[in-house]
């Protein structure tokens, strides 16, 4: 079963999100759907905030590659959790990143914007 759950945001507005009631431990308001709906204890931004050094670990590390992708795509999953806020979802008993990194140069073929030696080895006129 599953439950709304509502984050305000820093700029005052909402962000309602359908979570599963095993998450627990929630914040429950009042109205027709008593059970149903539930306030998160912290900002959507606060809560995602949670999430950032993983994706950008995961990013850093990918853009370090001594042969270095033209685009680098990684899909992951968010659960959210009334206090917990956000966390990268997992699957049984790991958690899961999607890698996709994309080359669209020949090997060898320096990057755009970098200096291309001329045919005789001298970048010089």
């Amino acid at each position: 079963m599953t439950q709304l759950l509502e984050f305000p945001t820093d700029d005052g507005g909402t962000v309602t999100v359908e979570v599963s009631t095993a998450a627990g431990g929630v914040v429950v308001r009042g109205g027709d759907h008593s059970g149903m709906f539930a306030r998160a204890q912290q900002t959507f931004e606060r809560a995602l905030g949670h999430i950032r050094p993983a994706v950008q670990g995961v990013i850093d590390e990918l853009l370090s590659l001594e042969h270095r992708p033209d685009e680098v795509t990684v899909t992951f999953g968010i659960d959210l959790h009334a206090e917990a806020g956000a966390f990268i979802a997992a699957a049984s008993t790991t958690s899961n990143f999607n890698v996709t990194l994309t080359w669209r140069r020949a090997p060898g073929t320096p990057r755009p914007g970098t200096a291309q030696p001329k045919a005789d080895g001298f970048d010089s006129e």
